[in-house]
């Protein structure tokens, strides 16, 4: 077989960065959470359907930064199953882009103007930790997924009661990010120390009280 050559990951990069900002990234055959919540769709008021998308909005940008920071460690993860572990959850993770982008348009809103700094961020921090070592690598990725479920916990409360279709979306997401965490902390992801976990969720709330307008 012929070995991929550092020219060849990144044009590769550069295609994973294109698509995850603008469209056309491969997604699972699974079923849109949306389309099988059983519950039947409620007319939102104007405030309510800004508030929804506002969420959601939020929660696209979180998963395009997930996207580049699978993306980063896997460019510069050492062993050869961790790097097929965070190819294999950006997959994955796909299928949340999608979900929460249709949804954005379903409320008459778009993603976030900021995704592309966000992304170059969250890119920048998985290519650090993956050279730093696959268990402080892997361990990110745990701690940035219970992260997540914390805000999507945070995002089911504030949703319109109404909104059962964002409502499906994130529920669907909250166990998919659940089972990435369960999966980092099993292939060997180290706890990472306070102070680090003091700026990520720092960075979290900019983003969060940011992205929600913008």
């Amino acid at each position: 077989m012929r070995q991929i050559s550092l020219a060849d990951k990144l044009i590769m990069l550069a295609d994973n960065s294109l698509k995850t900002l603008a469209g056309g990234y491969q997604t699972s055959n699974r079923v849109k959470p949306a389309s099988q919540s059983g519950q039947q769709t409620e007319e939102l008021t104007a405030e309510q359907a800004k508030h929804s998308a506002g969420l959601m909005r939020i929660n696209h940008c979180g998963e395009v930064c997930a996207q580049a920071l699978y993306q980063g460690q896997a460019l510069t993860a050492r062993l050869p199953e961790v790097r097929d572990k965070m190819e294999q959850a950006a997959i994955e993770e796909n299928d949340h882009l999608d979900w929460c982008a249709e949804r954005l348009q379903q409320l008459d809103s778009r993603v976030s103007l900021l995704n592309p700094l966000w992304y170059l961020g969250s890119f920048s921090i998985g290519a650090v930790a993956g050279a730093i070592g696959d268990k402080w690598s892997l361990g990110f990725v745990a701690e940035t997924e219970h992260q997540v479920v914390r805000h999507l916990d945070d995002h089911l409360q504030k949703l319109p009661e109404k909104d059962s279709q964002s409502r499906a979306i994130l529920m669907q997401m909250r166990e998919d990010e659940l089972q990435h965490a369960t999966n980092a902390i099993a292939a060997g992801g180290a706890e990472l120390p306070g102070p680090v976990k003091g700026v990520m969720q720092l960075m979290s709330k900019v983003m969060t009280s940011t992205v929600y307008y913008i």
